[in-house]
């Protein structure tokens, strides 16, 4: 591929290739934009086929944290890693700390997280050689432990949003509900819906999470592939991406999508495809921002109660992208670019690229040593 091409194209401002002999890391970081402030964006560790399918994901996530942080209001850019191995088996102390070296290096336009494929733990390790990481274990003063119950929450409120759109009202009381995934974000958010008297319809292929729902919510079980079958007020995507496609659009039978999975659309065509339909969908990196706003909040010192009045932003968000879309007559998705660019563009009239030793809000912190 030409990779500065490719970077040209979606205004990239920087690649990292990250390798060290000793622990056997192969490792890639994007940094997309850092007109906000310092790129925030998490470690992904994946069995990727080959190095260019690495390239290209990283880009593409990198990418899509600059959107997300954007419409979160966060001031903080975005990028992503990627770390090139099997995280059942290749994972050492060696490899975490070499990586966070490489972190390190980049003086702060980069801050790393967890994603698909490491942990709080990793992150403890990877914060030996590095203050620039967030989501570390609760065991440091100042962390914010597990994301997923404010994730939860903020995809929560996101569907009540959605479903004030749909139906005139955000009220879930008797709205059924059919949940794909039942992993820890949608556990929390089922024990929301739950609270408000939704009907559940749940599906995952982890049978012990199924009967866990059913136990303790009274959700009713279906097969994976029944779920996009079943009658209900919102599908709510909450396991793999890509859902939302020719095969299921025309099986859903639900006024809402609204989920806390990534990059739920198969392609942008879909949303429009959604938006002919007259489903109103939540786009997803609005919804599940959740975690993004609380991992932040470690860098102003993490306060729970704060994190969980900023995530309140994303019930606000959802209403506004609903109004431009309407207004523009465009789908929900592109609204959701819109407001995100705007921003951005916005704060780039009067910004520079992020450098620590310039004036910013976040430098006294992330600069202690």
């Amino acid at each position: 591929m030409e990779i500065f091409g490719y970077m040209e194209k979606d205004n990239y401002e920087q690649l990292v290739f990250c390798q060290d002999k000793n622990s056997g890391l192969k490792a890639i970081i994007a940094i997309h934009d850092t007109t906000l402030g310092p790129a925030l964006g998490g470690a992904r560790m994946w069995t990727y086929a080959s190095e260019e399918e690495a390239i290209v994901d990283v880009l593409r996530l990198a990418k899509g944290m600059t959107y997300k942080n954007a419409a979160a209001g966060l001031n903080l850019g975005g990028g992503k890693a990627v770390i090139i191995g099997d995280p059942k088996r290749d994972k050492s102390e060696e490899l975490f700390r070499a990586f966070g070296r490489f972190v390190h290096s980049l003086n702060g336009r980069y801050i790393t997280a967890e994603d698909v494929g490491t942990t709080e733990e990793d992150m403890d390790i990877i914060h030996q050689e590095t203050n620039f990481v967030t989501g570390i274990s609760s065991t440091y003063e100042g962390s914010s432990g597990n994301p997923s119950p404010v994730t939860a929450y903020g995809v929560y409120l996101g569907m009540k949003a959605a479903a004030k759109e749909a139906f005139g009202s955000d009220s879930l009381t008797g709205k059924t509900v059919a949940v794909q995934g039942v992993g820890s974000v949608a556990y929390g958010l089922c024990e929301h819906l739950y609270q408000e008297g939704a009907n559940l319809i749940v599906t995952d292929i982890n049978k012990e999470a199924v009967q866990r729902a059913v136990d303790n919510f009274g959700a009713k079980a279906v097969d994976p592939n029944d779920i996009y079958d079943v009658e209900c007020d919102i599908y709510s995507p909450c396991a793999l991406g890509a859902t939302i496609n020719d095969e299921t659009i025309p099986r859903i039978k639900a006024k809402v999508i609204a989920g806390s999975a990534n990059n739920q659309l198969k392609s942008d065509y879909h949303g429009v495809r959604l938006y002919e339909k007259g489903v109103v969908y939540a786009p997803d990196y609005i919804i599940n921002a959740g975690g993004v706003i609380n991992v932040a909040d470690e860098l102003e010192g993490y306060n729970r109660a704060r994190v969980m009045k900023k995530v309140e932003v994303i019930y606000k968000n959802l209403t506004k992208i609903f109004d431009i879309s309407k207004r523009n007559n465009i789908p929900p998705h592109e609204a959701a670019d819109k407001m995100a660019e705007e921003r951005i563009e916005s704060i780039r009239k009067s910004r520079q690229p992020f450098l620590l030793n310039a004036h910013h809000t976040l430098t006294n912190r992330l600069s202690r040593s």
